[in-house]
């Protein structure tokens, strides 16, 4: 059998996909690659957003909208709160109730160094809950009082997750520590909260990149989307080896 016959045939039906000529869906990208089609609000106009919403819950059961404008979230919230599932703060996430994303069995934490880092690590939990992994949040958990750290990642740990998305800011180093800590991938999240280089994310981004910790990846500055989508990658395939581990 041709290994890439059902790789054609998904470009094939995603090239069909609904759309005009200012923006073209690709709901195949979930079935190809395990990553579901994310809508980038930013740039876009409020009715654009809106058809490509309409039409992935149309074909798939759910969208995934990036940091919508507060009016458009606005709008999104009222079109579909009663109707919906609706998840996340700055970013969305609306799930068709009588179409829930498949269980995987994946297993992901999601951490952050301070409350001012949680919408974008929210962002990184709707991908992930979306990719069908059951996710644990903690919180607020930064360098500045590390006695914080420990109690809620030994519990991350003893759930068993299978990575674990960390963001923070200012100088960025709490995913170095929690990667020096746990046996498991950390996906570091910089994010663009702090002062001067720090409140542009260059600071955590470059901390991040020059820690000594190994099993440390990094995403781009704010960059939700990435982290949720390495992580559920990564624990999808962990739950999908238990599976067949399993008599």
């Amino acid at each position: 059998m041709d290994p890439f016959a059902d790789l054609l045939a998904s470009l094939a039906r995603s090239s069909e996909s609904p759309g005009t000529v200012d923006a073209r869906l690709d709901p195949q990208r979930e079935s190809r690659k395990g990553v579901p089609e994310v809508i980038y609000a930013p740039g876009k106009t409020a009715e654009l957003v809106g058809r490509l919403v309409a039409a992935l819950l149309e074909r798939t059961g759910r969208a995934i909208v990036s940091r919508p404008a507060p009016e458009l979230h606005a709008a999104l919230r009222s079109r579909y709160e009663k109707t919906h599932l609706l998840t996340g703060g700055w970013s969305l996430g609306i799930q068709d109730t009588a179409r829930p994303a498949p269980r995987t069995g994946g297993r992901v934490g999601i951490m952050t160094a301070g409350s001012s880092d949680i919408p974008f690590a929210q962002e990184a939990l709707i991908v992930a809950e979306q990719m069908g992994c059951v996710t644990k949040e903690i919180y607020d958990v930064g360098v500045a009082g590390l006695h914080r750290l420990f109690p809620p990642l030994r519990g991350l740990l003893e759930e068993g997750v299978d990575a674990i998305v960390v963001a923070a800011g200012m100088d960025g180093a709490l995913p170095s520590v929690v990667t020096g800590l746990v046996n498991v991938p950390v996906i570091g999240l910089p994010t663009s909260t702090g002062y001067g280089a720090g409140g542009a994310g260059i600071a955590s981004l470059l901390t991040m990149l020059q820690s000594c910790s190994p099993g440390l990846a990094v995403v781009n500055i704010d960059n939700g989307v990435g982290a949720g989508s390495m992580a559920a990658l990564i624990a999808n395939k962990a739950a999908e080896a238990r599976r067949a581990s399993s008599p």
